[in-house]
């Protein structure tokens, strides 16, 4: 049957809402009346996504691409639910990946840095594992390493985030039917502390490897053989580098590219299926303040969206969830629309330019790199003030290993394309939330995090076990 384009002749009236009745609140969030079970379920998180940051995607998405997000589409039509979400954890206002992730996956709260893992030492079971229990097949993609702390809050107990060499091991006997995204080096015997070759226990144990996106292509929707793709040693490159390489962008599949595949093998389960998938990039982005990483992934992030709502539209029985864990940097427009405007034609990342600069650069050579990378020039004193950061290697950000300045780029930048930041770490902000489809009428319009665990199961017709 010829798919129908989701966006066009109104078709997200295929699915419909109804208004909320706020007399129905019940004791745990939730709207006691469900319209229809939801067979599958696509839970999409863009990682540290503030509300500027959608807000300006979307406006970038506009005036560099005449159409507006698919994420702020939906608004626009009314359609689908929309509400805020507390994000805090157990122990704190400003959660991290792990406790966002495990709130959603095990449905309590826990401490930061732990997934699925109390205070007390506890588990929670994680909710891929109770969806695959009940028969479904499910899966997890994303844009950083398979084994961070967004992907794992669904699928595993581990009391440390950081051990990620542990988590890969953990995955193989879940036999969970896709796995997708960057990290081989976690499981890679040439990278691996203890040197154990996972990669091969994973073949010995009946999985479909693939390591590029001609391979990943080349996957038959008919596999019965559970799939771990790795693209890359850690995260994936950020989308608008790949845009301008031909070799990333033959070897390395796009977000939205990911989800399509994904869902093409999981779909085949007359049970249903249950995925999450990742913009994990936003993240590391917003962590360096990087506005045209940031902007770009969120993009990509959008782009697979589409894939996920025009796949509901036609099916009728998906629900999909849309939403972040956090906000990260709380970062905006504030200025001039033709200095916001210059972020159309570049061609690099804050991240690209300052990973080619070194201490013996002059100053007129690290004006010239960034001009070529995003088409303006800076000041000589402001080249200097880079420059003289290579000699002490100080600088802030999580994701930042060489500790280069990508808080001086940025704060230099902020008056070349009006995009300013609050911080270069999580915020505690109430966030956007969005549903689409069967169950979306569950969700009230303001939600705690651990509210989802109970909305999905109930969404779906799913036991707690």
């Amino acid at each position: 049957m010829k798919r129908r384009d989701f966006f066009t002749s109104g078709s997200l009236a295929l699915l419909g809402t109804s208004l909320i009745n706020p007399l129905s609140v019940t004791a745990n969030n939730l709207q006691s009346r469900k319209e229809k079970t939801a067979k599958n379920i696509i839970f999409m998180v863009s990682d540290g996504m503030s509300t500027g940051t959608l807000n300006m995607a979307s406006l970038l998405s506009q005036r560099r691409n005449g159409r507006q997000s698919n994420w702020i589409k939906l608004y626009r039509e009314n359609m689908g639910r929309r509400a805020l979400m507390d994000t805090s954890s157990s122990n704190a206002l400003v959660t991290d990946s792990a406790a966002g992730s495990s709130a959603w996956g095990g449905g309590v709260k826990v401490p930061n840095g732990s997934l699925n893992v109390n205070a007390d030492g506890s588990f929670n079971k994680p909710i891929l594992q109770k969806f695959k229990q009940a028969g479904k097949s499910v899966g997890c993609v994303t844009t950083v390493s398979i084994t961070h702390a967004t992907p794992a809050g669904f699928c595993v107990n581990n009391k440390s985030r950081g051990d990620e060499y542990e988590i890969a091991g953990q995955y193989l006997d879940l036999k969970f039917d896709v796995m997708m995204g960057g990290g081989s080096k976690f499981f890679s015997k040439e990278t691996r502390k203890d040197k154990v070759d996972l990669l091969e226990k994973y073949n010995t144990a009946g999985y479909t490897l693939v390591a590029n996106r001609d391979e990943m292509n080349a996957l038959s929707a008919r596999t019965d053989k559970p799939v771990l793709g790795l693209y890359a040693q850690n995260g994936l490159p950020y989308t608008l580098d790949s845009m301008h390489d031909e070799a990333l962008q033959k070897s390395v599949p796009t977000l939205a590219e990911m989800t399509q595949k994904t869902i093409e093998i999981l779909s085949r389960n007359s049970k249903g299926f249950v995925m999450q998938v990742e913009g994990g990039k936003v993240d590391w982005a917003a962590h360096a303040n990087d506005s045209a990483g940031l902007l770009y992934d969120q993009i990509a992030f959008d782009d697979a969206i589409k894939v996920a709502l025009e796949f509901a539209a036609n099916d009728k029985e998906t629900l999909v969830i849309m939403t972040t864990d956090h906000g990260n940097g709380n970062p905006g427009l504030f200025g001039s629309d033709k200095d916001f405007d210059r972020i159309q034609h570049f061609k690099h990342t804050n991240d690209w330019i300052l990973n080619g600069i070194t201490n013996k650069f002059t100053t007129a050579q690290v004006i010239e790199r960034i001009e070529a990378a995003q088409g303006y020039a800076i000041k000589a004193a402001e080249a200097q003030t880079l420059l003289s950061a290579y000699t002490k290697m100080d600088g802030d950000g999580l994701y930042n290993p060489y500790k280069l300045p990508f808080q001086q780029l940025a704060q230099i930048q902020s008056s070349y394309i009006s995009v300013n930041w609050a911080s270069m770490g999580h915020s505690g902000d109430f966030v956007e939330l969005a549903a689409f489809g069967p169950g979306s009428e569950l969700l009230m319009p303001f939600v705690k995090n651990t509210d989802l665990h109970e909305l999905m199961l109930q969404a779906s017709g799913v036991k707690s076990v």
